[in-house]
């Protein structure tokens, strides 16, 4: 695993798990589908979780990059960065992501496109997308679904 100045990425750990959560609870992220053994940590050097991201499969084969999130105090640093090139060179195209409509700048910098709800996608991509809906009706949050495949990975 690449090795930072102030961080360092490593697989994560049974022990991970509470920091884990606490970070996806902290960022107000998506909480489903945590699950420990698919993640990877980002950890400073007394070894305390400060960032997290995952490749999430899903049960109609798609996968998801997902609960990409970082401690506060470490925001604006490079560690989500990292976890994201890192994640997208392990897990290869094709993957999908949900996010707010203000990070789509963020994921178009690591080769992701927006997807227009007519276009082609998994199945858990547009059960995501009729939730938001209802989710944006309620809260006024936009949110994009976006790919990172062969066609757009070389961008």
């Amino acid at each position: 695993m690449p090795m930072h100045s102030e961080f360092r990425l490593r697989p994560a750990v049974r022990s991970d798990a509470a920091g884990i959560r606490r970070l996806v609870r902290d960022t107000r992220i998506n909480p489903s589908g945590i699950d420990w053994r698919r993640f990877l940590v980002a950890v400073d050097a007394m070894g305390s979780v400060i960032g997290c991201g995952q490749v999430k499969p899903h049960t109609d084969g798609s996968r998801e990059l997902a609960s990409i999130a970082v401690a506060h105090g470490w925001r604006r640093r490079g560690v989500a960065g990292a976890l994201i090139v890192q994640l997208l060179e392990s897990a290869g195209p094709p993957l999908w992501l949900t996010c707010r409509s203000e990070l789509v700048a963020l994921y178009q910098r690591f080769g992701f496109r927006e997807v227009r709800p007519d276009e082609p996608q998994p199945r858990a991509c547009r059960r995501a997308r009729r939730l938001l809906r209802g989710l944006r009706a309620l809260t006024g949050i936009h949110f994009a679904i976006m790919a990172w495949d062969a066609e757009t990975r070389g961008r």
